[in-house]
């Protein structure tokens, strides 16, 4: 029976990818309409080359922008940049259809819920305040919790150690596979593929379960 599920944040309660993506394109208009003369296209291509080799959590992509096209960072440019980007990534941070009511529906069926994230914690937090939900969650478990990143058993026996529940009583929701579903899967987790929130095409997952829209969980919980 399950008791818990425990949620990947980014794409799959949050489109992270479509945040990301208009809150970069806010920062490279803003900066060029500070005065910085290059392409947009150009910026975006050397920016998306810098999340590639630092991560895409990195926080001074664009102090490392500005330093490969100019050889130093110019504060106009980057200070226009930071600002475009903070007020387009808070417009466009909300949740996937149905997040709140399956979460609000979770909640009164009496099972726990909680979050394990690869980002920082200060970054995850703030997404969830964005959309109203730090205070959700009985268990919030980030990269600097543990140190490590799933597929790590380290980061999923963090999880289920504080909600209090076994693995086999407890569902993983998440939209990659090598990360989510398999390293659930390998201490024991049952498993649901967020497919609304696929980034990659996956044809073919490992999870007991896919997901279409988020509120597909209340079926499983309701018939298990």
């Amino acid at each position: 029976m399950i008791k818990a599920i425990v949620f990947d944040l980014d794409n799959t309660l949050v489109d992270f990818m479509k945040m990301k993506t208009n809150a970069v394109w806010a920062a490279i208009y803003a900066m060029i309409d500070a005065g910085l003369n290059i392409e947009p296209q150009k910026a975006k291509e050397i920016i998306d080359e810098i999340y590639r080799e630092q991560g895409i959590e990195y926080q001074q992509v664009f102090d490392l922008f500005l330093t490969k096209i100019l050889g130093r960072i110019d504060y106009r440019y980057l200070a226009s940049g930071i600002v475009a980007y903070r007020k387009a990534r808070e417009a466009a941070l909300s949740p996937y259809p149905h997040v709140h009511r399956t979460i609000t529906e979770l909640i009164k069926k009496g099972i726990k819920i909680a979050i394990l994230s690869d980002a920082p914690a200060k970054e995850a937090w703030l997404r969830l305040a964005y959309m109203n939900f730090q205070h959700y969650f009985d268990v919030v478990v980030t990269y600097d919790d543990t140190k490590e990143r799933k597929p790590s058993p380290i980061a999923f026996h963090t999880v289920i150690s504080r909600l209090n529940t076994r693995p086999e009583e407890t569902l993983m929701v998440g939209d990659w596979n090598e990360r989510d579903i398999i390293g659930a899967k390998n201490i024991g987790m049952k498993t649901a593929f967020a497919k609304y929130g696929d980034t990659f095409n996956t044809e073919k997952h490992d999870a007991d379960y896919e997901l279409k829209d988020i509120s597909d969980i209340l079926y499983i919980i309701d018939n298990q």
